[in-house]
């Protein structure tokens, strides 16, 4: 599925909830506190991407004057308020905190591998203010090897158990695997996260329907092993929307209702550094899919590409820089490893976006 034309919003700026919604003092993101003012239209013929900035008042004028449906239905996806996921409402960023129960993930491989460990890390995430705790028992850094099904569910089903027990936090199951999928819902698991988008094992799609769960599809190219080897687009930030477009239509049509979907640009799943930087400048896009937006970029390569930080631990200021580079775009969870340092960042970004403390209750 490939479009001519999308709808970037953009020139966001912050407004109080009674404000005014019009072409001329900006339109709602996604039913957030920003509003946004113009737009970006990107026109696309084969291999050549035209892009333009508007105003709304052009837009509402002249775009959407001309009968171009695609634009039309994309506005109405672009202001539109997100339905809460699995109970939790969806005005504010929200903070997804990691475990990998993995020896050999990219940051924190071997640090949590024990059912016990990976439990208190989760309550110790949870009790810094994550929303939701992400769990998975396959590394999916570039080179990973597979972990076979039996693997991944000793792993995991004892800490989704643990957790569930204990906290009142959201769980999610990271990963590509029906069965892991389908026994992991049933020890208590809220939300399905699959970095393949429901491609990489067959009967997912059917599995994820039955479960009538929230899923996070997220864009990759290729396989972990060897995805980062020599990853090629027309335009990454157009393709990755063409990708989880086609990916929200399947899921529509196996019986998973859009409300129930969130989508994930995948920074560093088949992206080189000027593909992942191309992908965070243009988050924003993604809104017009009408389902929430995920961003995963802590402690990840392009950190270090960036700033010269070979260790992923010391990598905390450049994944915070990345949470509110999402934040001040609109998205809707941000995934990570330091929910404590996140949270207080993004607390200290939303009061001074309002210019109130009263936010923050």
């Amino acid at each position: 599925m490939q479009r001519s034309s999308y709808v970037r919003p953009i020139g966001f700026y912050p407004a109080p909830p009674d404000a005014e919604e019009n072409v001329f003092s900006g339109l709602p993101l996604a039913g957030q506190p920003l509003r946004f003012t113009a737009l970006e239209i990107a026109r696309r013929d084969g291999v050549h991407v035209k892009r333009r900035v508007i105003s709304l008042e052009e837009a509402i004028e002249r775009e959407w004057g001309r009968g171009t449906l695609d634009a039309a239905q994309d506005l109405e996806a672009i202001t539109a308020a997100r339905p809460r996921l699995a109970g939790l409402a969806l005005d504010r960023p929200r903070l997804m905190g990691i475990i990998n129960v993995t020896p050999d993930s990219f940051s924190d491989g071997g640090l949590h591998d024990a059912a016990e460990a990976a439990i208190a890390h989760g309550l110790k995430l949870a009790a810094e203010g994550a929303d939701i705790i992400d769990i998975g028992g396959e590394s999916t850094r570039p080179g990973a090897d597979y972990v076979p099904v039996e693997e991944e569910l000793r792993r995991v089903i004892p800490v989704i158990e643990g957790l569930r027990a204990r906290t009142e936090a959201l769980i999610s199951i990271d990963t590509r695997k029906a069965e892991v999928m389908r026994r992991a819902a049933v020890a208590g698991a809220d939300i399905l996260n699959d970095v393949s988008a429901l491609t990489h094992d067959p009967a997912a799609m059917a599995v994820a329907a039955e479960t009538g769960l929230p899923v996070i599809l997220m864009h990759a190219q290729g396989d972990p092993r060897t995805m980062n080897d020599d990853p090629q687009y027309t335009d990454v930030v157009l393709d990755v929307f063409d990708f989880l477009e086609s990916r929200i239509a399947a899921c529509e049509a196996a019986g998973i209702p859009r409300a129930k979907l969130v989508v994930d640009p995948g920074i560093g799943f088949g992206k080189h550094l000027h593909h992942n930087v191309a992908v965070l400048a243009s988050l924003s896009l993604y809104h017009a899919l009408g389902v929430p937006v995920l961003l995963g970029a802590s402690r990840k390569k392009l950190i270090d590409h960036i700033s010269d930080v070979p260790n992923p631990r010391d990598r905390v200021p450049g994944s915070l820089a990345a949470a509110l580079a999402g934040a001040s775009q609109g998205v809707q969870i941000v995934r990570v490893h330091d929910v404590a340092a996140t949270r207080q960042a993004l607390n200290v970004w939303r009061a001074a976006l309002a210019g109130s403390d009263k936010i923050l209750a």
